[in-house]
């Protein structure tokens, strides 16, 4: 008997690990990618990608990741030293192709081949087998059957445009989605109104906020800002996700750990002073990523408003009943609308509102018999989607080699309605929040299924050293290649040169950058133990 043949769509930031995982996997990968290039929207094309009708997501010129490098690296192919910490996404886009030159992945992506269809194969109850039809790049149609399917097609596909507000079918200027925005030609001296705060929204008002005339920023709830670089400047994610302070965060009450991060943020940047504290607390909304925008908008260039009330034929009214005019364009920032057309014309999985029913968010619990196919990458977390995405891989390939097991379709429906129920507590209602994942704790959660989630009690015996770095430096993916299938023998020197790449990263052009004095073993390891014993002190007090 051959091997099972896997077919993955898109090869982009989740599909090229998918790839990759198949091949260590021992299963045979066929990628069906519609452009010629792998990286999907990291890919920036200038006049956009149509295929077939559908004009493809690509990130603007300027775009630069929102995590750094190293947090959102593959867990067994570390980012090139010399790279800066949060990267241009020319870099990121070579990364990705050193990635697949790496490993030999391309010679498994069928570029300029678009996906039509996924449905069960008609002995679907007894194999668990797919058919696909899909255009070749010929434009002639095909029909294959596959052992299993991973759709990696992201979920900035379908731009979302709100209702419209009164007025706006008269109004003489032009509206917009980002979707479309590729760069700051043709904004020179206008006036431009952008409409959503999430982290394409305030990019784009810090570009055109300076270059353009005047650049209006409309927020209806307003949002928490939060720097790419934190103390010492380092990257944020670097700070921020470690595995001691994902403990003391979940011992602590809730409104503890709360308060605490909204009084840093507003240390730095107060949220109320500059008209964009909400209403919501920090963890009850995804922040925005950015640096630049307190320096807009005390410089004027940017000018925080509320919700649009109505249009005119040449302005904006707000909520307010301030009135704007002339404004030339309005940029809708809204966001994107998740659906999955291709599987079963929609109907396998829904998305009614952007709320899906997906185990993990990847399996449709209905197909827990056979569990062949899934979804990846469809995660929203404050901290990089890729090492999730490559994680819910390993997941699918190593439940497919039937190595992991997973719940029966009520167990899969009970977790999801318990993360729900979560969601609602924790979130404000809106289409923007129904995919939300805690990056730390998500990540643990799929290394549960597959076992390599770090195992600190052995590793204490066995590498104290590395498992103090695993406890208190950052969480990075390569920590989970420590153990587990396919553990990657390099993931110690990745895991205790990670600073050291990002020294290197702080300032990738070389200049004055002076070698910072590395501590000692013996030097670290007595900070690591005063830590634990603070730790402790502090756990007696209160508890």
């Amino acid at each position: 008997m051959g091997k099972k043949r896997v077919a993955i769509v898109g090869a982009g930031a989740s599909g090229l690990p998918a790839i990759r995982h198949a091949l260590l996997y021992g299963f045979e990968p066929v990628c069906f990618e519609c452009t010629e290039h792998v990286g999907g929207l990291w890919r920036y094309t200038p006049g956009g990608t149509n295929v077939h009708g559908h004009e493809l997501s690509c990130v603007m010129k300027s775009t630069v990741i929102n995590t750094s490098k190293e947090m959102t690296a593959f867990s067994d192919f570390p980012p090139p030293p010399e790279y800066a910490n949060f990267m241009h996404n020319t870099k990121l886009w070579a990364y990705f192709q050193q990635y697949a030159e790496h490993f030999g992945l391309t010679n498994y992506i069928k570029f300029k081949h678009f996906v039509k269809q996924i449905q069960r194969n008609d002995n679907y109850d007894q194999t668990g087998q797919w058919k696909l039809t899909y255009l070749d790049a010929d434009e002639k149609e095909h029909t294959e059957v596959f052992d299993a399917v991973l759709v990696a097609t992201g979920h900035h596909a379908e731009p979302y445009y709100p209702k419209k507000w009164p007025g706006q079918d008269n109004f003489k200027g032009e509206v917009t989605h980002a979707h479309n925005y590729r760069d700051h030609r043709n904004f020179e001296d206008k006036v431009v109104a952008i409409v959503g705060v999430g982290n394409s929204g305030v990019d784009l008002a810090v570009e055109l906020g300076r270059i353009a005339k005047q650049t209006y920023l409309v927020s209806r709830r307003g949002t928490w800002v939060f720097n790419r670089l934190v103390e010492h400047g380092m990257p944020f994610d670097i700070v921020l996700f470690r595995r001691f302070l994902l403990a003391i965060r979940n011992a602590l009450p809730f409104a503890v750990t709360h308060k605490f991060m909204e009084m840093r943020l507003n240390w730095k940047f107060d949220h109320s002073l500059y008209g964009l504290k909400p209403e919501h607390g920090l963890f009850s909304a995804h922040p925005t990523v950015n640096d630049d925008l307190p320096n807009r908008l005390c410089n004027g260039t940017v000018v925080v408003k509320p919700n649009i009330k109505e249009f005119t034929k040449t302005g904006l009214t707000f909520e307010d009943g301030v009135t704007i005019e002339p404004v030339d364009h309005v940029i809708l920032s809204t966001g994107y609308s998740l659906g999955f057309p291709i599987i079963e014309n929609g109907e396998l999985v829904p998305a009614t509102n952007n709320e899906v029913t997906l185990y993990k968010y990847m399996y449709p619990p209905q197909l827990a018999k056979h569990n062949t196919l899934a979804i990846v990458g469809l995660i929203q977390p404050l901290g990089s989607i890729m090492p999730i995405s490559e994680l819910q891989v390993r997941v699918f390939y190593d439940v497919l080699s039937k190595s992991s097991s997973l719940p029966t379709e009520e167990g899969m429906q009970a977790e999801i309605d318990d993360k729900k129920r979560e969601m609602a507590k924790q979130f404000v209602h809106s289409r923007r929040h129904t995919i939300q994942v805690d990056y730390a704790s998500f990540m643990d959660e799929l290394a549960e299924i597959i076992g390599c989630r770090p195992d600190i009690k052995k590793l204490a015996l066995s590498d104290p050293f590395l498992a103090l770095e695993v406890i208190f430096g950052p969480q990075s993916p390569y920590t989970y290649r420590i153990n587990g299938p396919h553990s990657w023998e390099g993931a110690r020197k990745a895991i205790l040169g990670l600073q050291d790449r990002v020294r290197k990263g702080l300032a990738p052009g070389g200049g004055i950058l002076r070698k910072k004095e590395e501590p000692s073993i013996v030097q670290k390891t007595s900070v690591y133990l005063a830590i634990i014993v603070l730790i402790l002190a502090i756990w007696g007090f209160f508890f």
